[in-house]
């Protein structure tokens, strides 16, 4: 198949094209490097330095003619959209809109990257399945809830068919550790500098971690399922950023106290996903436990 990957050299999006290469498949990426990294392009991929909204991208994706488009460019740093909502909502809607508008009546599929921790906010039920309620507490999480209500529009009047993937927190190899976000990628990076790690809070808050080689596994999986709709990608387990922390700090052998700093606005409290859906239509589950996905994590950063 001839499949287009925006955002495919950043973290996610970058390994994604990698598995899709290794099936066989074309693909061609447009990327606007300005959180992705060309050391990330796989070089048998078709690279094409492109914003999301730029005027030319339809007539792009006219020519491209792609059985599948794999959606990961974003704006996905939430506190930066708390900051800044405007340009949140440009890339992740306006962005999202203008690609569906480049394809309809030519796709086979669009694949989305969602977030289930951010569009269904507060939880009130652990872990949250796909009909939980959906009170997204930042802009970030406004926007990937609209990009799915799009999605069903596009799907309903062009009949373009879609997999919204709700991840919970990925994390793994080429993980960006210069933003807000990637908890893991940043503490790595502070202990193989020798710096202090600090934690927003308590520390006492919780993230669903989802190592990014079974993410990668449910985009593989998406490419032939006749599901549409979302479907959460997480494992259904709580972890808190402390633990996080001292999970790294054991496997790293440092002896180095992370610091508590102030709570941050917009973070939740506690996030975590019921996938047992993505089981029956996908075939799909986590299958990298958390400390083993740490360590091989460390280990891309060290090098090994």
């Amino acid at each position: 198949m001839k499949i287009l990957v925006t955002g495919g050299v950043g973290f996610i999006g970058s390994h994604i094209v990698d598995a899709y290469l290794a099936r066989g498949h074309e693909v061609f990426v447009i990327d606007d490097l300005s959180t992705g990294s060309r050391e990330n392009l796989n070089p048998k991929a078709v690279f094409h330095r492109m914003d999301l909204l730029d005027p030319a991208l339809a007539e792009f994706l006219s020519r491209l003619s792609p059985d599948i488009i794999s959606h990961h460019a974003a704006q996905m740093d939430l506190r930066r959209s708390c900051n800044d909502p405007l340009f949140d909502a440009k890339v992740n809607i306006l962005g999202l809109v203008n690609v569906l508008e480049g394809c309809k009546g030519k796709v086979r599929k669009v694949i989305f990257a969602s977030s289930g921790g951010a569009i269904y906010g507060e939880q009130e039920r652990f872990p949250a399945a796909e009909d939980h309620p959906t009170r997204p507490a930042s802009p970030y999480g406004v926007s990937k809830l609209s990009g799915e209500h799009y999605l069903a529009y596009y799907q309903t009047a062009f009949a373009i068919p879609y997999i919204a993937l709700r991840y919970s927190n990925v994390y793994g190899p080429r993980q960006n550790a210069m933003g807000e976000a990637g908890v893991v990628a940043i503490f790595i990076r502070c202990l193989l500098d020798g710096k202090t790690p600090t934690i927003n809070g308590d520390g006492k808050q919780t993230r669903d971690y989802v190592y990014v080689e079974d993410v990668v596994a449910a985009n593989l999986l998406a490419l032939e399922s006749s599901y549409t709709g979302g479907l959460n990608i997480g494992t259904g387990r709580e972890t808190d950023v402390n633990t996080v922390y001292r999970l790294l700090k054991e496997s790293m052998k440092s002896k180095v106290d992370a610091v508590h700093g102030p709570a941050k606005p917009g973070e939740q409290r506690r996030s975590c996903l019921d996938a047992s859906h993505a089981e029956e239509v996908l075939g799909w589950r986590p299958r990298t436990p958390l400390d083993e996905g740490l360590k091989k994590t460390i280990d891309s950063y060290r090098g090994a």
